[in-house]
């Protein structure tokens, strides 16, 4: 029998390992008082899981009521128990730029990557460089698009090199350009030496959840960042349409058509079937990953995240699926469960994932680094001041389709572009024009355009100034804007 605190504490401890039980570092004991000090191992650092389906629409999740037809029972469950951010947007509603945006809590003109093809500038300190250092594993599966996109300048569709990873440097089993080198029910993917790992007649997004479920039935002697980056629900690039799981798109026939495409020509007609097949499946693996995570204890002490990078509004406002400043384009699902989010909440406050980044930081006791231009979301969840506070307005680039900046709030979507940009050299411009304006609260499905209505003008200033102000505080000089001279 221990005969003193010291020896009751070293004697439980070994007793612990005996019984193969992980045990934390034994306690110091101080002189001075003779009580036992928390070692700092004590408190277990969360795991986390970014899973992210790409190009997911923010109402196709059943836990935002607003889809009668959409079946995400999974996802459901983790707005449930978790923290569901009903206005969460992206600062760059295009693939590459949203995710380099998402990694780093930079803006996409910050990061190197402000358009498609482009690697993410190595020095700037990311999700997984920061956890590495603290001691996680940082691991992906699936798609990258942040390497460069040529094998001319170091890059290409398949293999990522190291250095193009962004400190992703454990497990790596994924493609720069996945929806090049995989098809719906066959392609590769490459680890982290370059060897192929290859699927058959399978479909894509169970490929990767079974590459998920390997790596966490795996022991874990540190915590680890886990990246699932599935290409589902977006589109199949060569074949030009979305494509379900077999036999799922019959299913969702006559389904019910969200309200700001209705008005609209585009390709939703032909296309929702087979989009709402893919988002079924995209739910029913997240089903599988916190299955796993129950079964391996892992759930209580895992942050799982899912969100997507931007949404699709079917060829409704341009001539593809986003890369305009509309909901069905930047409005994205967001949810987090695990520890510190647990709370059963729906928080309604404008949201950027450029504060994803700091918020995953600060919930894995991490400093966020002050280069970092995001906020953590984390009080949100317990202060109501911080709720009071929050400015509730982001910004938003847009490339590629145009030269554009947004600003979006909770009331209003403002719009300006330069029409004489060249939208594959110019990442910016110091010259635009009012394009769209939006009453959020009078019409969410964004039909009338409010650019250029005299009543409207005052709002339109207001909204113009503010915007100036983002821009600069993204980085860019404070640019001309004219105002809109023609009613849409």
């Amino acid at each position: 029998m221990p005969t003193n605190r010291r020896e009751f504490i070293l004697g439980t401890a070994a007793a612990a390992a005996n019984a193969g039980v992980t045990a934390v570092a034994p306690l110091k004991v101080t002189a001075e008082t003779g009580q036992a000090e928390a070692h700092p191992e004590q408190k277990k650092k969360p795991n986390i899981i970014l899973y992210l389906a790409d190009q997911f629409r923010w109402d196709f999740v059943g836990a935002n009521r607003l889809n009668s037809s959409t079946k995400t029972p999974n996802l459901d469950a983790m707005a449930e128990r978790g923290t569901l951010f009903t206005h969460a947007i992206t600062n760059q509603p295009v693939c590459s730029p949203s995710r380099s945006v998402m990694l780093t809590g930079r803006y996409a003109t910050e990061t190197g990557v402000w358009h498609n093809a482009m690697p993410i500038d190595p020095s700037l300190p990311t999700l997984a460089g920061e956890l590495r250092k603290a001691g996680y594993t940082a691991n992906l599966l699936g798609k990258w698009h942040l390497a460069p996109s040529t094998v001319e300048t170091g890059g290409g569709p398949g293999y990522v090199k190291p250095e193009h990873r962004a400190g992703f440097l454990d497990l790596w089993e994924g493609a720069n350009e996945f929806e090049f080198t995989t098809h719906p029910y066959e392609g590769t993917i490459y680890d982290r030496d370059g060897k192929e790992v290859t699927f058959k007649d399978e479909f894509r997004v169970d490929f990767v959840t079974d590459r998920a479920e390997k790596f966490l039935r795996q022991p874990h002697d540190k915590p680890f960042l886990l990246y699932i980056s599935q290409l589902e629900p977006h589109f199949q690039n060569d074949a030009k349409r979305f494509i379900a799981p077999k036999g799922a798109a019959e299913r969702f026939q006559d389904s019910f058509v969200p309200p700001d495409l209705r008005p609209f020509p585009g390709n939703w007609q032909s296309q929702l079937p087979d989009y709402y097949g893919c988002c079924e499946s995209i739910d029913t693996s997240v089903g599988r990953i916190r299955k796993i995570l129950q079964e391996q204890h892992l759930a209580d002490n895992t942050i799982f995240v899912f969100v997507s990078d931007h949404g699709c509004q079917f060829m409704t406002r341009n001539e593809e699926y986003k890369r305009s400043p509309h909901n069905g384009s930047i409005r994205i699902p967001l949810i987090i469960e695990g520890p510190g989010f647990n709370g059963s909440q729906r928080l309604d406050e404008i949201v950027g994932n450029l504060h994803l980044t700091p918020t995953l930081l600060e919930a894995a006791g991490v400093e966020v680094p002050s280069s970092i231009k995001g906020r953590s979301l984390l009080p949100l969840l317990t202060d109501k001041k911080a709720r009071d506070e929050w400015p509730n307005k982001e910004l938003i680039q847009i490339s590629e389709s145009m030269v554009a900046r947004a600003i979006r709030t909770a009331d209003w979507v403002y719009c300006v572009a330069d029409p004489n940009a060249n939208v594959h050299t110019d990442k910016s411009s110091t010259k635009y024009q009012e394009y769209l304006f939006y009453d959020e609260r009078g019409d969410p499905n964004e039909i009338v355009n409010l650019a250029a209505r005299k009543e409207y003008r005052k709002q339109a200033d207001t909204l113009r100034d503010e915007l100036k102000k983002l821009i600069v505080a993204a980085g860019e000089p404070e640019p001309e804007i004219l105002p809109a001279k023609l009613y849409t």
